[in-house]
């Protein structure tokens, strides 16, 4: 059992110096230590500079009494926890219901008795620390369920994410694939019809006049330059489809549970691709110009589908960010000051971190959201447009994921710039 004795800083505040030299005596033989103060006013302006663990409060005082010193005390966020004992040679039910009202814990009566002084001082210091003990146990495991649910967020997010785009890129890679090899055949037998007509032209110099109708009626040379370039049309767009679901295929990454060998660009350069549509221009925005400043950088042990799901948030942050700057905007003012975000990598100077940036030109923040953006269910967004997971999640994946570290750094009406770094391991 533990024996360790139950001490405090105890303040004192009575008039009387008799009193308190009886009191903070008893107190300081007991083991505590001990604040005075002569007046209500003096106390509260010394639980300001220095808070108590108790405080032991006569009633009867010039100036302001015990009841209202007690009653400031307790209407100050600062002050009002700390417990308060009354002293007092008044002991009618009267008094004492008023200052429990009041927020009090206990009373102690004059003259003092100081085996009981010292009871009820251990007893109420017992019960603050036990208190203090229990709320700051309280803020960890509310800290740790929160963490807890962002890990379960972020896993179902990511999961069912990952799984909506692989089965997408897999449902695309068959007609793709289909029409990719068949489009040169296609080709090819475009070129040996035309030259076959070559051929019958040649040898036939004299048509009838319905196939020279029919011939000037579908343009046959005009025909014969565009349909080549038409299917080399359709190939190009093939090939831009292949390269869509070979992005969704790099975002959507199923991470094991280990990190694996990761080109960084590779995954911004997937999630580019995926909210192309958003950069594009509309009837509502103008285009969003990506300007890539890529660095030379190693691959990069990580859990890729986690960090790409970073790369979204925050590249798909950027563009509400730009989109909201522009409304009000004239058309000339678009064009001094186009939309831009930045998409900077590089290698720290000590080599030691992958360094990643993404800047935007939008409106930026206010001192007062910055400070809080990445705190969990916070959004400055409408309802229905955010969460208030997405930057919490993305601060989790990077810290406690891979120890590395995000930060924003934000100047209102100028832009909005989060710098990534993550410790380096290079694949073997």
């Amino acid at each position: 059992m533990n024996s360790t004795p139950i001490t405090g800083l105890i303040l004192i505040v009575d008039d009387t110096p008799t009193n308190l030299d009886v009191i903070s005596e008893a107190l300081v033989n007991a083991g505590h230590n001990v604040a005075i103060a002569t007046s209500g006013e003096r106390a509260l302006q010394q639980v300001e500079r220095r808070q108590p663990d108790l405080i032991l409060l006569d009633v009867m005082m010039p100036g302001i009494d015990g009841f209202e010193t007690c009653k400031r005390l307790k209407a100050n966020a600062k002050t009002r926890d700390i417990p308060v004992m009354f002293m007092t040679a008044v002991a009618d039910l009267d008094n004492k219901v008023k200052g429990l009202k009041l927020g009090a814990v206990d009373y102690i009566t004059k003259p003092f008795q100081e085996e009981e002084v010292l009871t009820r001082v251990k007893t109420h210091l017992q019960l603050y620390f036990l208190t203090q003990n229990l709320e700051q146990q309280v803020e960890q495991k509310t800290a740790a369920l929160q963490a807890a649910q962002l890990q379960i967020i972020q896993r179902e997010k990511l999961s069912a994410l990952g799984n909506l785009v692989a089965g997408i890129a897999h449902e695309i890679a068959n007609p793709v694939g289909f029409l990719s090899g068949n489009i040169q055949p296609a080709l090819d037998y475009i070129k040996d019809l035309f030259g076959l007509l070559d051929l019958v032209q040649k040898e036939s110099s004299n048509f009838s006049p319905a196939i020279e109708k029919e011939i000037e009626a579908i343009d046959l040379e005009f025909i014969r330059k565009d349909l080549p370039q038409l299917v080399g049309s359709m190939k190009e767009g093939v090939n831009r489809i292949k390269d869509i679901s070979n992005s969704l295929r790099i975002f959507a990454r199923a991470d094991s549970i280990s990190p694996i060998a990761c080109n960084i660009h590779d995954g911004i350069d997937s999630t580019i691709m995926i909210l192309k549509h958003r950069l594009k221009a509309s009837d509502t925005h103008p285009d969003i110009q990506i300007i890539k400043d890529y660095g030379d950088l190693p691959l990069v042990e990580c859990y890729a589908g986690q960090l790409n799901q970073v790369f979204m948030n925050l590249l798909a942050n950027a563009i509400d960010a730009l989109e909201e700057a522009n409304i009000g905007r004239s058309y000339a003012e678009i064009q001094s000051n186009p939309n831009q975000i930045i998409i900077k990598t590089e290698l720290s100077e000590d080599r030691q971190r992958v360094i990643i940036c993404f800047k935007d030109n939008g409106m930026g923040m206010i001192e007062s959201v910055k400070q809080n953006i990445f705190d969990h269910l916070f959004t400055t967004k409408a309802v229905g447009k955010g969460t208030g997971l997405g930057l919490a999640i993305a601060r989790q994946i990077i810290e406690e994921k891979h120890g590395g570290t995000i930060h924003a750094d934000s100047t209102f009406g100028v832009g909005t710039e989060f710098t990534i770094a993550i410790p380096i391991k290079e694949a073997i």
